[in-house]
């Protein structure tokens, strides 16, 4: 394939793109009940393009949070939301590429955290808003290509893109981050990043069996991409700055039927991950007033974690429906990492209702257990024998259309910072979910 050809390819998914956005966007009566997009199928040009290849997100989450009530002063509420825009290839229709497909995705975030506006917040460990976070801008956050060789056995993906994405790769139902998506991310964020940061990387997987593979992944490590605070930032491809790489490894089981007593999906994960970046190299990236540099700058960061995902129960023998628990566990090296290990536990029951078929239920509890060590570089919080900070969140999602979810949310953080002064909170809050 010349390079004349690839950019004549690429030009004419740019063209494509701009097409359908500007003349065929409106063509549909707009925010159809029916339809999976809320500006509909383009008079059935989106469905056309995707049969040739080409498909398109836009899509867009705003939350809302306030504090209901504090037992600590200072009380507010704040707003943050999140764009999405981008293009999936599938390049064997494209370009004859056998199992091979690429995607670009843009991002911006904007908007306040909760835990900046209120001050019994402010020691917080992670956002009561998930989708706050990482520089409030336009990023890049997916460039990749991906192909599969030997019948499918060995998969290979590189470009940029986060590495939550790929490792300890969990659902984001919730509002609250401690219990939205992988948690390694939040207590090692000094240098493993998720989307919507990017980052350049090369993941490997092998498929031992259809429900069974290994993969091993390396990703740049660069502070600048974790840290952007503009678009320049958020669009850096160079690797200047770089520290080093996070090399993750994992297992994944992923039945159709875990167990004769449980005949659902499941999928079950066991990961570590080692960074060749000296923790002298990479300053701390949390809000966290107490929390400054490594605990030990000669060590290099390290992980364990495990996941699981089970089905439990079907409603009216329809599987998209019933009762689904996810849990995490992830513990921390001792040497260079503020916390020692992160817990969740959630359950979401779907179409709870028969004439409400798609809407959710969901609850769960996270704890988040500091390093004792954490003395050695600040005054420590433990002298009331307190070092764990609890989080809990139960949620209704209302899918009032196809393609649109609205979730109002009670969360109460107890203990907050780990720190029995600052007591704890309740927290009031709705995360809204749109595809255009």
């Amino acid at each position: 394939m010349s390079q004349f050809t690839l950019k004549k390819h690429f030009k004419m998914t740019i063209f494509l793109s701009s097409v359908c956005l500007s003349s065929s966007i409106f063509a549909e009566s707009p925010f159809n009940q029916k339809s999976k997009w809320a500006l509909g199928d383009w008079e059935g040009n989106r469905t056309r393009l995707a049969d040739q290849g080409y498909e398109f997100t836009f899509g867009y989450t705003g939350q809302f949070a306030g504090t209901l009530h504090t037992e600590h002063k200072g009380n507010g509420s704040a707003y943050a939301d999140q764009w999405t825009i981008g293009t999936k290839l599938n390049l064997e229709k494209i370009l004859d590429w056998n199992d091979t497909e690429a995607e670009i995705k843009i991002t911006h975030r904007g908007g306040q955290s909760l835990n900046q506006e209120a001050d019994a917040l402010s020691q917080k460990f992670f956002q009561t808003q998930e989708v706050y976070g990482r520089g409030q801008t336009w990023r890049l956050t997916d460039f990749w290509i991906q192909k599969s060789f030997f019948d499918r056995h060995l998969d290979i993906k590189v470009g940029r893109y986060g590495i939550g994405g790929e490792f300890a790769r969990a659902d984001c139902l919730f509002q609250n981050l401690s219990l939205c998506g992988g948690q390694v991310s939040k207590g090692a964020g000094d240098q493993w990043y998720d989307a919507p940061v990017s980052q350049w990387a090369m993941r490997i997987r092998y498929n031992l069996h259809p429900e069974l593979y290994a993969q091993v992944g390396v990703f740049e490590q660069n502070p600048i991409n974790g840290n952007a605070t503009n678009t320049t930032d958020g669009f850096n491809l160079s690797t200047d700055g770089s520290k080093g790489a996070i090399i993750p490894i994992e297992v994944v089981w992923s039945p159709k039927k875990a167990f004769e007593q449980l005949p659902f999906p499941a999928e079950y994960r066991l990961g570590y991950f080692y960074s060749t970046v000296d923790a002298k190299n990479v300053k701390y990236d949390y809000t966290h007033p107490n929390w400054g540099q490594p605990l030990n700058d000669n060590y290099h960061k390290n992980s364990v974690w495990a996941s699981i995902k089970q089905q439990l129960t079907s409603k009216d023998g329809d599987n998209s429906r019933g009762l689904t628990v996810m849990g995490q566990a992830i513990f921390f090296d001792d040497e260079t990492s503020i916390y020692k290990d992160i817990q969740n536990m959630v359950f979401v029951y779907k179409g709870l209702f028969a004439n409400r078929p798609q809407d959710e239920l969901g609850g769960g509890v996270a704890r988040i257990h500091i390093n004792s060590d954490a003395q050695k570089f600040k005054d420590s919080l433990l002298t009331h024998g307190f070092n764990s900070e609890v989080n809990a969140e139960i949620y209704y999602g209302l899918k009032l259309r196809n393609w649109l979810m609205l979730k109002p949310n009670v969360q109460y953080i107890h203990n907050i910072g780990a720190n029995p002064s600052n007591k704890s909170a309740w927290v009031g809050g709705i995360k809204l979910n749109m595809d255009f």
